[in-house]
């Protein structure tokens, strides 16, 4: 009834029923002003609010199946564009124009103008503002505490659900919209176009040949048809984990024969012994003082091979000082073969002796 006496107010032409509305319309105004200011504020009675505010509660909890409508809509809209391009003989249809001068059909179509002016309202920042505040207010009202738990935090949290579902319906709307440009825009649509080219032509040809030949009649041409195994449900067995449980089984270790000896050797073999490199450092910095790497080498037998030299470098980068330039150094492995290697040029200075036992 609202809605048919603003339709008839907003569309009549006679100006002085125009308005003689309006002046109703200013007169009612005023007296509201004038009850206010004298302290009558008129408020709507509790169960009436409470009424009207589940009334709200209920057309929101609605749009979740509008929103789902708009996307089945939206869906049936992407399937109907994609059959008229697949059923357009022309080279320069329709749609194809309009989808190469960049229009985007599903947008400009009626539910996704609807939804787009919709989303419009939605994400503007005053309505938003003013439709938190009112939520706000609203539940800040005596009459709210008579609402249940649930519908009052489904108030609260009516502009984020509305976001929610908005945001989901407009991701699904341009999705679409990107994906209908990429089918045209790629070899999918070309192919499926040519597949259907093809059919059509299967299809006439059938109907050209059907008064020339039976349907019984045969055609000498042998098509190998595929087929599977049909078994009933009741003939399959469970798979049992149990069955193929691993032996977890683990057998006794053999003793072992080594002693500590051997122990010791299979370290050393393993491991750069640097006590031992260390000490060799010693030893010669108490006769010169400095020494580099070739000198050790040559001083003392490289008994863990390129190991040895390894680790004198090592010890050398932390402890010793790095010259400009490559040493050569000299050794015999455990094999006998006598070997070298180009080195960084490393002297170890009896000044920084005590680093190499910190």
């Amino acid at each position: 009834m609202q809605q048919v006496l603003r339709l008839a107010e907003e569309t009549d032409a006679n100006p002085k029923t125009r308005l003689a509305a309006l002046m109703a319309e200013r007169e009612r105004i005023d007296q509201e002003i004038a009850l206010v200011q004298s302290g009558g504020v008129k408020t709507l009675p509790e169960e009436r609010a409470v009424e009207r505010a589940r009334e709200i509660i209920t057309l929101a909890q609605d749009l979740a199946g509008d929103f789902r409508n708009v996307r089945d809509a939206f869906d049936r809209l992407n399937r109907e564009l994609r059959q008229s391009l697949m059923e357009n003989d022309g080279s320069r249809g329709d749609v194809l124009e309009n989808l190469f001068a960049g229009v985007d059909l599903i947008a400009e179509s009626g539910p996704g103008c609807t939804f787009t002016a919709f989303w419009r309202l939605l994400t503007d920042g005053e309505q938003s503002y003013a439709l938190t505040e009112a939520i706000d207010a609203v539940t800040s009202r005596q009459f709210a505490w008579k609402l249940e738990a649930r519908e009052r935090k489904f108030l609260q949290s009516l502009t984020a659900t509305l976001m929610a579902e908005g945001g989901e319906v407009h991701e699904v709307l341009q999705q679409f919209a990107r994906s209908l440009k990429s089918f045209v825009q790629s070899r999918e649509f070309q192919e499926q176009r040519r597949l259907h080219t093809l059919l059509k032509q299967a299809q006439q040809a059938a109907l050209a040949a059907k008064d020339h030949v039976r349907a019984n009649e045969g055609v000498e041409f042998e098509l190998s048809l595929t087929s599977s195994r049909i078994r009933s449900v009741s003939q399959w067995s469970l798979y049992d984990p149990n069955l193929r449980i691993p032996n977890s089984a683990m057998d006794d270790a053999a003793p072992s024969h080594l002693s500590i000896e051997d122990v010791e050797e299979l370290v050393r073999h393993s491991e750069i012994a640097f006590r031992s490199l260390r000490a060799n450092i010693k030893a010669l910095l108490l006769e010169t003082s400095q020494v580099t790497v070739g000198q050790l080498l040559a001083r003392f037998p490289a008994e863990q091979g390129f190991g040895s030299v390894v680790g004198y470098v090592a010890l050398g980068a932390k402890h010793g000082e790095v010259a400009y330039g490559a040493e050569v150094v000299h050794w015999q492995g455990s094999d006998g073969v006598e070997r070298s290697a180009r080195v960084p040029t490393i002297y170890f200075v009896r000044e920084r002796f005590l680093e190499l036992f910190e």
